[in-house]
């Protein structure tokens, strides 16, 4: 899945609705990502997010790009422990996401506005947090 300014709302309305229709095998619903969880993934991105508003570059430097990488594997550490992060980090294909910034201004707030419309989709289309 490739993500960019034109697609980033609709992919994110379709994984969310994705997940909120999978089932187990039993036929029974998954439980999908709570919007508290994906809120605090977010807050680690808008933080990143701050720092590259604040500088022209088109290039992110070397600190802010190892910020990224850390974030990478928070997502990675937090599907880990929780089945629903890891459902929410497969459909929403956010490493490789993450992998394609490549060290570019564009691409991490294409990827910010992306989690943001995940989140907000959550919580819109999910409601309260089961």
């Amino acid at each position: 899945m490739k993500i960019d300014d034109q697609n980033y709302v609709d992919e994110a309305e379709k994984v969310i609705r994705t997940l909120m229709n999978k089932k187990d095998r039993n036929g029974k619903s998954i439980t999908i990502v709570t919007t508290s969880k994906l809120r605090n993934l977010l807050a680690m991105s808008a933080d990143i997010y701050n720092e590259v508003m604040n500088q022209n570059d088109d290039q992110l430097g070397r600190d802010i790009c190892s910020r990224i990488e850390y974030l990478r594997v928070r997502f990675l550490y937090e599907a880990g422990r929780e089945d629903s992060v890891k459902d929410f980090v497969n459909e929403s294909h956010i490493i490789e996401v993450l992998k394609d910034i490549n060290k570019s201004r564009k691409n991490y707030i294409l990827f910010n506005r992306y989690m943001e419309a995940l989140v907000a989709f959550r919580k819109y289309l999910g409601g309260k947090d089961e």
